[in-house]
């Protein structure tokens, strides 16, 4: 685990602080973060779902997020009359808008319904992020952004996994601080990214 987590510090901390910067643009300017997993990624997913629609450390206004496999009755529909890899997909484009942001997390990056979210959102313009475990992944080749964790066992993707959403809502929350200082309400589904403080917050959280 600590090497795993020495790896994350070393390798991936910039595109966290980018990811917190960049949900410091969307979900304040009315856009939404979407997320899902299957089994413990899917416990990790709504854990990121619930800090940023509750809080993570500190007072702040709640935001737009989803956990998929949350909404049971759709869940279990669509698997029934579509089939377990559109589980996530046909949520997908009833929720997603362009600029929204779906955050997919495996430990294996071979799983069926997060390739096909990932393939649905991408045709509607959402942005695809992906959490998995060692690269290359097929779930990595399909987001636009993917954060491969380089760890021998499942549960040591999983808890880098935790650490990770834990920086991204250090981040996010550093990014929507700096914003606010600045007096700008960012607009809607921009690709700008404020946050100076975001990379800062990273290392702090992993120090």
């Amino acid at each position: 685990m600590e090497e795993a987590v020495a790896r994350l510090r070393r390798d991936h901390l910039d595109r966290i602080a980018r990811w917190g910067a960049r949900l410091a643009v969307v979900l304040p300017g009315g856009g939404r973060l979407l997320a899902a997993g299957n089994g413990g990624s899917a416990a990790q997913a709504q854990h990121l779902t619930a800090e940023l629609v509750g809080r993570y450390r500190r007072e702040r206004p709640a935001y737009s997020a989803i956990s998929l496999h949350a909404e049971t009755s759709s869940l279990t529909a669509i698997g029934n009359d579509y089939g377990f890899d559109q589980v996530y997909a046909r949520q997908v484009a009833a929720h997603g808008r362009p600029g929204d942001v779906l955050l997919l997390m495996s430990t294996s990056g071979r799983s069926g319904n997060l390739i096909a979210a990932a393939a649905t959102a991408r045709s509607a313009g959402v942005r695809v992020w992906a959490l998995t475990g060692p690269a290359p992944n097929p779930l990595a080749e399909a987001a636009h952004e993917a954060l491969c964790v380089d760890a021998g066992s499942a549960a040591t993707v999983q808890e880098a996994h935790l650490v990770a959403v834990h920086v991204l809502c250090e981040c996010f929350d550093a990014a929507i601080e700096a914003g606010g200082a600045a007096g700008a309400a960012p607009a809607r589904r921009t690709g700008g990214a404020p946050g100076v403080l975001a990379p800062a917050a990273a290392r702090r959280r992993l120090s």
